[in-house]
């Protein structure tokens, strides 16, 4: 016996289908923002009090001597390279400081909070198996995907109106709101075009890892492109133009407080609306929990090699490693090629980089000892990551499975710290070889490359002791571990702008960037690597005990 289905229920169910790929956006979203409900406000609050302090304790302690320093900077390629190309730096103030320097990793800390939200309320949500009993409701295809989008879209118009007032009523005195609105609004809009990128990588990779991992090279090459452009661009160069290739350039070519400009900011909404409505095209070209991208099959049988923890942590960093790897290289090459140009115009530069680097007789050595704390900076962020992931690796219940087929907790953690160790040595040792070898290059000086391979070898127990950090929260108390990336931002900060600002040396000192002396225009402090080496033994230790006592976790 056969039933006929209504007329009026079948065009009622024609009519629904137009609209069913959104259905229940809302009720997740309201689900999400319940999830949020402590990360949210701690990635919103805490960008904005990175501007409360920039605002406040710069407008307090800067006096007229330090802002006329800090005015001879801009000229330098190397303030252009950390901080941006330096608009209105003729007419400085301080509020100009913080639009030209220090707003460029405000928008890096908004892109970040887009990137990890979009990947963990989608490829995440899919990966752990949650996003298949949720679509057995009336959840229609795309409405996770458009739930995430909204609430990171809530949570930078929040950062935006918040960093807006705090930034108008502080102690810089800011004539004009619409300029407080517009840089608020540019670090904004970093934030979604990021969104938008992770969207995008989220539909291609089946694994959150990569597709996180993906938005981050894109950020990471977006910094150094706009850095390029803008260390030309201050030389009276000819690729300044390059700026204009990168979101951040776009963000930061408004220019708040000095040409006020927002144009630029349709520049990346209209990008950000491409990316958004690609990621919708492509979610409707693959299947559930999967990626674009195919899964590369397997061997049968597991290699000889693959016996150990060791080599299975190796394996499942490999892909990681190799495009750090091929970054920082390439970032190398680039930045060491600056060597040449920086020793032309070394007579030049004002007495400002002078001191900074040692005089104009060591130009090239400070160049090059700036370069291994730079890049020294960049491998924490991998080692960090690389800690992170073992956190995923526990909530995707792929921990509690590695355990079971015999592999001791205490194996697993510290074959896990091996390689993350040996591959930020790795890193620091390709970037040191990539900046050697631009430099020499530029040069005709060979003996740069050796001087440059040490100076960025010896700093790698700095990052050492970020990683011991990070492993010493994950071992004790894994939803803490993001504590650690408020240690690299202190550190990092003191050691990119602490002398520019001439804050006291028991400050700088504080920072584990600036410990172990920048080579080869510095001395080796041999007695603080020792001490280095020594805490985050001592870290690791603590870490691996604290694993081994708590229970496996699951979100």
């Amino acid at each position: 016996m056969t039933t006929a289905i209504p007329h009026e229920h079948t065009s009622g169910n024609m009519t629904l289908s137009r609209f069913s790929s959104l259905i229940g956006t809302l009720k997740l979203l309201a689900f999400m923002l319940r999830r949020d409900r402590i990360r949210l406000p701690l990635w919103v609050f805490g960008l904005s009090l990175m501007m409360l302090y920039f605002a406040n304790a710069l407008g307090t302690v800067l006096t007229d001597e330090a802002l006329t320093s800090m005015a001879a900077l801009a000229s330098s390629p190397m303030f252009a390279l950390i901080g941006g190309p330096g608009y209105g730096f003729d007419s400085i103030t301080v509020g100009k400081i913080i639009v030209g320097v220090y707003s460029v990793y405000i928008m890096i800390g908004a892109a970040l909070m887009s990137i990890l939200t979009i990947s963990r309320h989608t490829r995440v949500e899919e990966q752990s198996g949650r996003a298949e009993l949720i679509r057995a409701n009336i959840i229609g295809r795309h409405a996770p995907l458009a739930a995430a989008l909204i609430l990171v879209a809530l949570m930078n118009l929040l950062l935006v109106g918040l960093l807006a007032v705090i930034f108008q009523f502080s102690a810089i005195e800011v004539d004009s709101f619409q300029s407080s609105l517009l840089l608020a609004s540019s670090i904004g809009s970093a934030g979604l075009f990021f969104a938008g990128v992770t969207a995008v990588t989220a539909q291609i990779s089946a694994y959150s890892r990569t597709a996180s991992g993906i938005a981050g090279v894109v950020l990471a090459v977006s910094f150094v492109v706009r850095g390029l452009g803008d260390m030309s661009f201050v030389q009276g160069g000819n690729l300044g133009w390059m700026s204009w290739l990168s979101p951040l350039g776009w963000a930061q070519q408004t220019a708040p407080l000095t040409l006020d400009r927002w144009w630029p900011l349709i520049i990346s909404l209209l990008v950000t609306t491409f990316l958004i409505a690609l990621s919708f095209v492509l979610q409707t070209r693959r299947d559930l929990d999967a990626g674009l991208l195919p899964d590369r099959l397997g061997e049968a049988t597991a290699p000889t090699w693959l016996r150990n923890s060791l080599t299975f942590a190796f394996l499942l960093q490999r892909s990681t490693l190799l495009w750090w790897s091929f970054a920082l290289l390439l970032g190398g090459l680039i930045f060491g090629a600056f060597v040449q140009p920086m020793a032309e115009n070394a007579e030049g530069m004002p007495p400002e980089i002078m001191i900074v680097f040692g005089g104009s007789d060591k130009m090239v050595e400070g160049y090059l000892g700036f370069m291994g704390l730079y890049f020294a900076i960049m491998s924490a962020i991998y080692a960090i990551l690389a800690a992170q992931s073992l956190r995923t690796e526990e909530e995707m219940v792929r921990t509690e499975t590695l355990l079971a087929a015999g592999i001791s907790r205490k194996g697993w953690l510290e074959s896990w710290a091996l390689v993350t160790m040996l591959g930020s040595l790795i890193l620091q040792t390709l970037a040191g070889f990539g900046v050697g070898i631009g430099a020499s290059l530029t040069t005709g000086d060979w003996s740069l490359c050796r001087s440059a391979l040490i100076g960025h070898i010896i700093q790698t127990p700095a990052v050492w002791l970020l990683f011991g950090i990070a492993i010493t929260f994950y071992g004790i108390a894994p939803r803490f571990i993001g504590v650690t990336w408020a240690v690299f931002a202190w550190g990092a900060a003191l050691s990119l702008f602490g002398d520019i600002l001439q804050f006291k040396d028991a400050v700088l000192a504080t920072s584990v960037f600036r410990t172990i002396g920048q080579y080869p225009n510095e001395t080796i402090s041999w007695g603080v690597i020792g001490l280095l080496l020594a805490l985050s033994i001592a870290l690791l230790t603590i870490g691996v005990q604290g694993f081994r006592r708590r229970d496996l976790v699951a979100t």
